[in-house]
């Protein structure tokens, strides 16, 4: 009896040490394989959420910003292309093509190169498959998305339902504006204001850039931000914007 008790004492003792020994290697291959999981704590985490209690509980990640790709969208050393949360920046091409450039590079001098804090709103993608994100610079708690719009080199656009930030980025961008930052200072400052005391009619840039105007009673006018105000279709109509499908 004492030589079969010790065997079973000796083999309970190997498969826990081989289960260790699994559970560490497998641990390593995780790591190694660059999937470990994300920290569910840090440092700089905790005082990005001080600065934005909104994103707390919200998903991050930490990246390298690998390569710019124009002022509001990089890739990651991971591969992946990254577009920021609620602000657009010129195009490369066309009659915009210079402030394009200079809004490229401002972002180029402050993301090539480092390490960023990505957070989600509600959306994990766009329709071209980019990671939709809040971004913060490692070291810094500003987010970079409100940099863009405080220095002037983007303006806003709200897609929801990623709308977390949405009233206070349309408030940096008229304070760049009337200050005539950045591009702003290029393109004649403040958008007119409407004709009237009490416009109705809400005007939006959606992600693909098209300008649409929305009427009260509309499908998509309560959780539109408005980020222009008209008195009339008319007067939307004559800055560039056409009206809502429904």
């Amino acid at each position: 009896m004492g030589k079969r008790t010790a065997d079973r004492t000796a083999g309970r003792r190997f498969g826990a040490l081989l289960a260790a020994f699994l559970a560490l290697t497998a641990l390593a291959g995780w790591a190694f394989a660059g999937c470990a999981p994300v920290p569910s704590s840090d440092v700089f985490v905790d005082s990005i959420v001080r600065e934005y209690p909104q994103l707390a509980g919200k998903r991050w990640t930490k990246e390298t910003v690998a390569r710019v790709v124009d002022g509001d969208t990089y890739e990651t050393a991971g591969g992946q292309r990254v577009r920021l949360i609620g602000v657009n920046t010129p195009e490369l091409q066309g009659d915009a093509r210079e402030l394009g450039e200079a809004a490229r590079a401002f972002t180029r001098d402050r993301l090539e190169g480092r390490t960023v804090y990505q957070f989600r709103d509600v959306s994990d993608t766009d329709r071209y498959g980019r990671l939709l994100r809040y971004v913060f610079i490692a070291g810094d708690p500003v987010m970079f998305n409100e940099t863009l719009l405080r220095e002037g080199y983007a303006s806003v656009m709200t897609v929801p339902p990623d709308v977390l930030f949405a009233e206070k980025f349309l408030e940096l961008e008229r304070q760049a504006r009337e200050s005539g930052r950045g591009l702003w200072g290029n393109a004649g400052g403040e958008a007119p204001a409407a004709s009237c005391a009490n416009p109705r009619i809400k005007g939006n840039i959606n992600s693909r850039g098209e300008k649409i105007y929305h009427l009260p009673g509309g499908q998509y006018y309560d959780i539109t931000i408005a980020e222009r105000w008209f008195c009339t279709e008319e007067e939307a109509q004559a800055a560039g914007f056409r009206r809502a499908a429904r």
